[in-house]
């Protein structure tokens, strides 16, 4: 078999995508809360013109999601019925802190996760929880400016502390940031990071990166002190670059693109700045806030496997005439026009997951997970109320025969996969509901009306099978 007997297979949401329940038990604002639907959500994840206040002529999503804070046991139970043995999920840093910058934790919150970790365990289901999955209580943005500020390390921390003791036996596996590297392209979605007039914006992000490294260290060695048995991974938006033709300036080009994905990861696998990033630094002028111990606290802090979101690869031009785009995560690209798209945009690409999967594992030789991967489709039910979406198990087998050759072909160590999202839920990077990727259909609309019913699609039962042959029937 190409999978390992203990290969994890589930699905991955995220906290401000899923449960709604924004200010129920105690939970706190967050940025993710403040990301609004419409022409307006572009401006705001990119840190620009960002209201820190609810305003009455728009629609919040993530206000009331999927309603998982209410309904989690039902939707628990169905992954349960596919097979999962993993469930990806984040916590909502604003529902154990407030404001994050308590002493002591909101207990309603604490509870909350302790339940769902638990009816995960009934099921035999292994969780696997991302501590930020972008979220930033509103107060550490308010009061220090959010990853800009060196506190919040300690803040971060602080949640850390309580998560791992908390759910010591609970939780084994843990992710320190989602998507790290997306700060450097959505700062107040990925960060919390709201731009102020007339500040370096490359110096702020480049300062919140440096303040994130230094907390996921410190977490992978706290994590070690109170459970050896924790095992802690980093999380990076994947795809590898493609250089648009074979000239040598288009090829030089896709590997620098390339390089701005992978220096936080280089930092959290190596234990340092790579040499390219610090010659960036400096042709940008740029000051890192290193403090005594800091270097010393990279290297000892180093993460014991690498997961990642793979959705599409990426095209790169050197040509400035060059310019036909095409949509991609939170950022467009070049379109690569040996490859169709989704009705987003996003190119379909199963042969670069196992390139990924090869760069990752020649770059880092540290075990994988792909911790995000799916189709994001407008599903219409039919006369029968069904969802025949073939499509997108079309998409999802040729994924995983990518996996398959990756691991059987090329001797990649992956131990998992948690697709994206096996429930119907509000998109990231749109704010839609109607843009969906779930095994589980919601009845929910993009103005939030419907009645929230579950239902299963036809790749439910597809799913199932796969979990149950351990990747060998994709049929």
């Amino acid at each position: 078999m190409s999978f390992r007997p203990d290969f994890l297979w589930g699905g991955a949401t995220a906290a401000n995508q899923c449960e709604g329940a924004y200010q129920e038990d105690g939970r706190g604002i967050a940025n993710v809360d403040l990301m609004p639907v419409g022409e307006d959500r572009l401006h705001t994840l990119l840190g620009e013109h960002v209201s820190l206040e609810f305003q009455e002529d728009h629609f919040y999503p993530a206000m009331n999601a999927i309603d998982m804070y209410h309904r989690y046991q039902e939707d628990i139970a169905l992954f349960a019925e596919m097979g999962f043995k993993v469930y990806r999920l984040s916590i909502a840093w604003s529902r154990i802190f407030p404001e994050g910058d308590e002493d002591q934790p909101n207990e309603a919150g604490l509870q909350f996760y302790e339940n769902v970790f638990r009816e995960c365990r009934k099921y035999g289901i292994e969780p696997l929880v991302t501590i930020v999955h972008f979220d930033c209580p509103l107060g550490l943005i308010k009061k220090y400016g959010s990853w800009r500020d060196r506190r919040m390390i300690s803040f971060y921390l602080n949640l850390c502390r309580t998560l791992f003791t908390r759910y010591k036996g609970l939780v084994k596996y843990w992710l320190t940031f989602n998507e790290i590297n997306m700060l450097m392209h959505a700062p107040f979605m990925a960060a919390g990071i709201a731009f102020e007039e007339g500040e370096n914006r490359e110096q702020v992000k480049y300062t919140a990166s440096y303040h994130e490294l230094l907390a996921s260290a410190a977490a992978v060695k706290l994590a070690k002190e109170i459970n050896p048995e924790n095992q802690i991974g980093c999380m990076m938006a994947g795809g590898d670059y493609y250089p648009y033709t074979c000239n040598p300036n288009d090829v030089l080009k896709a590997k620098l693109e390339e390089r701005k994905n992978y220096f936080m990861i280089d930092v959290q696998c190596l234990g340092y700045y790579p040499s390219y990033a610090l010659k960036e630094l400096e042709r940008k002028g740029i000051t890192l806030p290193v403090q005594e111990g800091d270097l010393d606290l990279l290297k000892e802090g180093t993460v014991d496997f690498v997961s990642f979101s793979y959705y599409l690869s990426r095209t790169a031009s050197a040509d400035p005439a060059v310019t036909g785009t095409t949509g991609g995560n939170v950022y467009d690209t070049l379109a690569n026009p040996y490859l169709k798209a989704s009705e987003w945009g996003w190119q379909i690409d199963p042969l670069g997951l196992r390139l990924t999967l090869n760069t990752l594992y020649e770059r880092y030789h540290k075990p994988l997970f792909i911790a995000e991967n799916g189709l994001g489709a407008n599903d219409i039910p039919d006369e029968n109320g069904e969802i025949n979406d073939d499509y997108r198990i079309d998409y999802l087998r040729d994924h995983i025969q990518a996996m398959k050759d990756a691991v059987e072909l090329d001797g990649v160590n992956l131990f998992g996969y948690t697709m994206w999202g096996p429930i119907d839920l509000v998109s990231a990077s749109t704010g839609e509901m109607k843009k969906r990727y779930g095994f589980i259909y919601v009845d929910r609309d993009n103005a939030g009306n419907g009645t929230l019913k579950r239902f299963r699609k036809k790749s439910f039962g597809w799913y199932k099978k796969v979990i149950e042959t351990n990747g060998e029937d994709l049929a």
